[in-house]
């Protein structure tokens, strides 16, 4: 019989809350043999340098970590040539989102996302109660400035946009991100996670529009996914009403140490940006010769389209066999598709070799 207490506790959720089914308790965590492709990891080590802030701050950890993360955004401004107001600090760029929707929504607003995007999005405007609405790009893979400005989305609070974009990795002119911020008086929120893989950003743009706020993270382009830093550069009016909504003692002294440490040796990371965008055109080159069609990426990542007869999901499940994880997507349009992160040349000459064997084998059994 159910629980009649529980019942009770249930029933007072929110009606939020109470749309969110309640996680499983056991997840199936991927075997340490398998070849991980399916999240957009960067899988190399810390530089040295950055390796041993990360080890000097272990001997702080009896301490809190700084409040409002002040040493951190004073790096990163000094970086990304801004002041410090104009900075938040966050666990990832995923928390300052949060927070974005939390300032921004109420019960029966709309928040509209370019679409395919960020699927978290979605989460985030259920937890505020708010409507979400995705615009598709134009066939012409423009941004639909009049459909955001003037169509469905007229009426959201803030506007999501990507660049590069996730899951297609295709890169926007920043000169229409630039159109679309000058004629909107909402807030536009850029994602610009994979912008170090791309050949251009909008940071310039902050000190002529007080309506941008741009997100970045060291999750993808600087290998530190598992220790969570994020930023959020904007208006220092907007940054300060959203640094008022953190948790106190919101990162950890590991991640802070990182961060400053990754700001201050950004010239580290070059080698590793070149050797993802060579491995990236290697593995698309090699992907549309066995019959894939790839979608041109600027991120750290490809978006393949099956060779025709079977769909993503079939090649997700063939590859895992074989130990390779790569993610698939349940949007129309993306069900033939599979996403492939970049990681080690090993990693990829792995990938491409199941993918070969796979195709392989299906020219000689087609009902396979």
């Amino acid at each position: 019989m159910p629980d009649a207490k529980l019942q009770s506790v249930l029933s007072s959720l929110s009606q939020q809350a109470s749309e969110l089914n309640a996680l499983p308790s056991i997840c199936t965590m991927p075997d340490a043999r398998c070849v991980k492709l399916d999240t957009n990891e960067n899988p190399f080590a810390l530089p040295a340098p950055v390796m041993e802030c990360a080890v000097a701050a272990l001997e702080r950890q009896y301490l809190y970590p700084q409040d409002d993360n002040i040493s951190l955004r004073e790096a990163a401004a000094k970086a990304y040539g801004l002041c410090r107001d104009q900075v938040i600090a966050g666990n990832g760029s995923s928390e300052l989102l949060g927070l974005i929707y939390k300032a921004f929504l109420s019960p029966g607003d709309a928040v509209a996302m370019i679409s395919p995007g960020f699927a978290f999005n979605r989460k985030l405007a259920t937890l505020q109660g708010a409507r979400f609405l995705e615009i598709p790009l134009t066939e012409a893979y423009l941004l639909p400035t009049e459909q955001l400005l003037f169509g469905p989305a007229k009426d959201a609070k803030f506007i999501l946009l990507a660049n590069p974009n996730n899951p297609t990795g295709m890169f926007l002119p920043v000169a229409e991100i630039e159109s679309l911020v000058a004629q909107s008086d909402r807030l536009i929120v850029l994602d610009e996670a994979y912008v170090d893989f791309a050949p251009d950003n909008a940071l310039r743009l902050l000190d002529r529009y007080s309506n941008l706020l741009i997100l970045r993270t060291f999750s993808k382009s600087y290998a530190a996914a598992g220790i969570r830093i994020g930023f959020g550069l904007g208006h220092p009016e907007l940054v300060g009403r959203l640094r008022n909504l953190q948790n106190v003692f919101n990162m950890n002294v590991i991640g802070h140490a990182v961060g400053i440490g990754i700001l201050s040796h950004r010239e580290a990371y070059e080698e590793n940006h070149i050797h993802i965008k060579r491995e990236r055109q290697r593995v698309c080159v090699a992907l549309s010769q066995l019959g894939f069609s790839v979608t041109p990426s600027n991120a750290n990542f490809l978006l393949a389209q099956v060779p025709p007869g079977q769909d993503g999901t079939w090649w997700q499940a063939s590859l895992k066999k074989r130990k390779i994880l790569v993610a698939v997507f349940p949007e129309d349009g993306l069900e033939n598709c599979i996403r492939v992160s970049i990681g080690t040349r090993a990693q990829m000459d792995a990938f491409l070799t199941a993918v070969r064997d796979i195709s392989g084998r299906l020219q000689h059994d087609p009902g396979r």
